[in-house]
């Protein structure tokens, strides 16, 4: 017997050159999502707010600093970088360091609403040119009880996220709003800015993956 299952089920398109600076899965999981390979590194960066640097600043300069920090050592590569961080008015809130912070950083949340800003950087490695974008995210948050607040953190555990909200998962209980021109930045990476920084980049995602798929006659055929 034949197997055809290779022939109904094409490989995603190939881009070995390409390479996330993040050891975070949420972005992985999201790049991911437009099926071409790629592989991830940690970036060695300082990621400590410089005052009296705004959050539009620390983000740009963190997802920068994310892909020259990886590029050091890539000659012929696009390496994505990317960073979030939110603000609750003047205040930057990044990564809770400790359940009681989290607590606090919900708490203040309660009854407002806080922009996450995401950032992205591609780096091209091979000639040195970057681009990068921000994109905003305002999520209102409904009033919150001490209560609500320590059964979301005890149910999602969402230490690995800015300001302690996790979108895609229990966090949406926590909201009222959500207002973005990119669903998938307030998760982590926005998409449709990378996207474009690709055919920027003379990567054209849908023609590669056009270029892949060998067409085949429908299995019901």
């Amino acid at each position: 017997m034949t197997d055809t299952s290779k022939d109904l089920f094409p490989p995603p398109c190939s881009l070995p050159q390409l390479v996330l600076a993040s050891s975070s899965m949420y972005r992985r999981e999201l790049l991911a999502r437009l099926k071409v390979d790629f592989q991830s590194q940690t970036p060695e960066i300082d990621e400590t707010p410089k005052p009296p640097e705004t959050p539009e600043a620390l983000v740009l300069r963190l997802s920068i600093g994310k892909a020259r920090a990886v590029g050091q050592t890539l000659r012929n590569h696009l390496i994505v970088g990317s960073d979030q961080v939110a603000s609750n008015g003047d205040q930057i809130l990044g990564k809770p360091k400790s359940r009681a912070q989290a607590i606090k950083q919900l708490e203040s949340a309660s009854g407002r609403n806080l922009r996450f800003l995401t950032g992205v950087c591609l780096l091209n490695s091979k000639t040195g040119n970057y681009r990068t974008a921000i994109v905003l995210s305002d999520v209102l948050f409904r009033n919150l009880s001490r209560a609500e607040i320590e059964i979301y953190l005890d149910t999602e555990v969402p230490y690995d996220c800015a300001s302690s909200f996790k979108s895609e998962g229990l966090g949406i209980a926590l909201c009222k709003s959500i207002r973005s021109d990119d669903p998938t930045a307030l998760t982590g990476l926005p998409l449709i800015a990378l996207v474009s920084m690709f055919r920027a980049e003379n990567f054209n995602l849908l023609s590669a993956l056009q270029k892949s798929t060998v067409p085949t006659k429908n299995p019901t055929e």
